[in-house]
């Protein structure tokens, strides 16, 4: 009926070449945002994020607390399975327990198939296993294409960037000094504490460090032996002082900033 009235008016077309047009004028809705939340001391999620400076690439742990959105981070130049091991043993060291489940995605460090025994039945690293065995939480694995699934993590992984690798990198270059695995770990610890922990989060509208200050309570003990963690709440970690990169040099730059 639309196409005869729209002929009427002198179209000569065909309904094909109509429609074609007529796709650019149809309003798609986008797909709601769904938000995945867990109770206290259920869930933290792990991922791995590269951070590019000046051609050289280093890489960062990052560990959010599902509930409070509490962060631990530790640097190192590879992401290889004793990486994600120490990733995670420091990080429930660090939140002072054990979640009930620590989310991953499909690293193959950690995942060797997934679905190997059947939908949602993967196939894990074995010392993954026994990590989980010993600590007591249950891995598990985010959806393929699911991005959203493990959200809370990946999004903690941009704030990292902006809000800590860019300042303290471009502090560092006016001194002519390149960041570096010990650099970003000596000052991490501080600025978790003092930064991330002290925001208020966009999404919960609280402090991460309020809501963690009730997450530990929900937290499974940490094993009878765990090994210290590199990075407690507390005391500041410092990397091993040389010529090239004296700690009085990143003292001075970070006492600058504040």
């Amino acid at each position: 009926m639309l196409l005869c009235e729209i002929q009427d008016r002198g179209y000569t077309g065909g309904i094909s070449q109509l429609k074609y047009y007529l796709a650019d004028f149809k309003t798609v809705e986008p797909d709601p945002v769904v938000r995945f939340e867990t109770p206290p001391g259920k869930q933290m999620q792990v991922d791995f994020t590269t951070i590019s400076r000046h051609q050289r690439k280093i890489k960062a742990f990052v560990a959010t607390m599902g509930f409070s959105r509490a962060t631990y981070v530790r640097f190192s130049e590879h992401d290889r399975q004793e990486d994600w091991l120490r990733g995670i043993e420091e990080a429930c060291q660090y939140f002072g327990g054990v979640p009930q489940e620590i989310l991953f995605d499909n690293a193959k460090a950690i995942m060797i198939e997934r679905d190997a025994y059947g939908e949602g039945r993967h196939r894990w690293n074995a010392q993954l296993l026994a990590t989980a065995r010993d600590y007591g939480f249950v891995a598990r694995a985010c959806r393929p294409y699911r991005a959203r699934t493990k959200g809370k993590v990946e999004r903690f992984n941009g704030y990292l960037k902006s809000s800590f690798i860019t300042p303290l990198a471009a502090t560092l270059n006016q001194a002519g000094l390149r960041l570096d695995v010990a650099t970003a770990n000596a000052h991490i610890g501080p600025w978790l504490e003092r930064v991330a922990h002290q925001r208020i989060h966009g999404t919960t509208g609280i402090k991460p460090q309020i809501l963690l200050d009730q997450e530990r309570f929900e937290l499974i003990p940490l094993p009878s032996r765990p090994q210290p963690a590199t990075q407690p709440t507390s005391t500041r970690p410092v990397p091993i002082e040389n010529f090239q990169h004296p700690l009085s040099v990143y003292d001075r730059l970070l006492e600058a900033r504040l």
